[in-house]
């Protein structure tokens, strides 16, 4: 996409399908001549005019709104032209068609295009164009694509305040402590004989740890934001029947999977998506794990283990009513032992005991004493104990109270505030060393800095850039 950031571009702005209304963008340089074909005339700047857009023979392809923001002042910083009009596709696919159909047309004047190379944008394609004209930075235009893809409440306010620029701001100030830090390492190498008091006098290693613990404050927000963008996956597992599907639809709230007591009935992984205090939690209820000589149940049985090995959290659903049953209890630990085998040892499983609504105290208690890992009773069938599994299952994906502010974040932000940390321990060390460490403490400084340009896009390579811009919607 890069090569060609300088066409014209347009595309269908708003979702496929009908609606009241829909919306076609333009952008590019000197949009007057295409205007003048669509909509019969010249447009003021940023004021909605209710006219007919034109065809090539004059006729109306509907009637709307016609709104002009020239460059610089507007969202890519082109001009940029949107019309909007009713919102069938077909309707919104003709006056697409126009706006490629007009931009090849000869100028009467000049005998050019209207708009030479105008062409349909590819995804994600305006909001670059905002990035490459500096009217947002990149972390900015990934929160475009987390507002729109916000599968909660509080991810969207968040992505919200993303998009304002609070991240931005919070990284554009660890930069300016960053390079402040620099300019002062980078004066000493110039006077060796002055360096240490020079340093000490200008305290680098307090600003260093004040910095540090700057960037862990951000650094915890940020995984706080990325919690709300991501989400965990949560696989429950368990033997056939100790009430996996009754689990899922009593944590969604809708009969999604199909409850029997016929043993193996759930043959295929089904997923809910529910969200706990805005935390996106993708809940996944799977065949249970047995023996069985059942093809269409062994396959089902091989995809729960490969979302176990997928998993954020697992919860080993058992039967409390079944406790006292030795060969249910044996079941069991064949299942506790292909956990431990199959999942990475940093991914908590809670023991989830249910049907407490049917167990005596004797069941409850054995079944306490019993317990390897840590672990929970409820009823799937009554609610009771479903609140503490919510609290469990925030506590496992490490949500804390949300503090208001906090941003949505991405993986790689979190990743590149994480090699910055690293950076700057490594970068308190050989400022500890002394004067023989001075050029190594300057370079990880810089890299230091390097990390952090990298999440607002100061520094970017142009396939992340395309990584990135590839998954947004086609019209942003």
């Amino acid at each position: 996409m890069l090569a060609r950031h300088a066409d014209p571009i347009a595309a269908v702005a708003t979702a496929g399908g009908r609606g009241a209304v829909g919306i076609v963008r333009v952008s590019g340089r000197d949009l007057s001549g295409l205007i003048n074909a669509l909509c019969g005339r010249t447009l003021k700047a940023r004021e909605a005019t209710y006219l007919a857009f034109r065809d090539a023979d004059g006729s109306a392809i509907d009637h709307g709104l016609a709104l002009y923001f020239p460059a610089p002042h507007s969202f890519t910083g082109e001009d940029v032209l949107e019309l909007q009009a009713h919102g069938g596709p077909v309707v919104l696919q003709l006056l697409l068609a126009r706006c490629l159909q007009a931009g090849a047309m000869p100028d009467p004047a000049t005998g050019q295009p209207l708009l030479a190379g105008l062409r349909v944008a590819g995804p994600g394609e305006f909001s670059e164009r905002a990035f490459l004209n500096d009217k947002i930075d990149l972390a900015q235009a990934e929160a475009i694509a987390d507002l729109i893809d916000a599968s909660t409440e509080a991810a969207a306010r968040s992505a919200s305040r993303s998009l304002a620029g609070e991240f931005s701001r919070e990284v554009h100030g660890l930069r300016d402590a960053l390079i402040h830090l620099r300019m002062l390492v980078e004066a000493t190498l110039d006077f060796p004989e002055e360096e240490l008091d020079f340093l000490q006098k200008a305290d680098a290693l307090g600003q260093l740890d004040h910095l540090q613990q700057s960037v862990l404050r951000v650094l915890g927000r940020a995984k706080q934001g990325a919690l709300l963008r991501e989400g965990i996956q949560v696989v429950i597992a368990g033997q056939p029947n100790a009430g996996k599907s009754s689990l899922l639809n009593a944590l969604a709230g809708a009969e999604l999977a199909i409850v029997t007591a016929v043993a193996g009935t759930t043959r295929d992984k089904v997923t809910q998506t529910i969200q706990i205090e805005g935390v996106p939690v993708h809940v996944i209820d799977t065949a249970g794990l047995r023996d069985s000589t059942d093809e269409v149940e062994r396959i089902g049985i091989a995809r729960t283990w490969v979302e176990i090995g997928l998993a954020d959290a697992v919860l080993f659903l058992r039967d409390l009513s079944r406790v006292n049953e030795t060969a249910y209890l044996e079941a069991d630990a064949v299942i506790a032992a292909g956990l431990a085998q199959q999942m990475a040892p940093q991914v908590p499983v809670l023991e989830v005991w249910n049907k407490s609504d049917v167990a005596g105290q004797a069941a409850t208690e054995s079944a306490v004493g019993a317990a390897a890992h840590e672990q929970l009773l409820l009823s799937a069938k009554t609610g009771q104990g479903l609140e503490a599994l919510r609290r469990k299952l925030l506590g496992i994906a490490g949500w804390q109270a949300a503090p208001e502010g906090v941003f949505i974040a991405r993986e790689r932000h979190v990743q590149a505030l994480l090699c910055v940390s690293d950076h700057l321990n490594a970068a308190q060390q050989h400022l500890v060393l002394g004067s023989q460490s001075l050029d190594l403490l300057a370079e990880e400084l810089r890299l230091a800095q390097t990390a952090l340009n990298g999440i607002t896009g100061e520094f970017s390579s142009d396939d992340l850039l395309g990584v990135i811009f590839s998954s947004f919607c086609i019209g942003k």
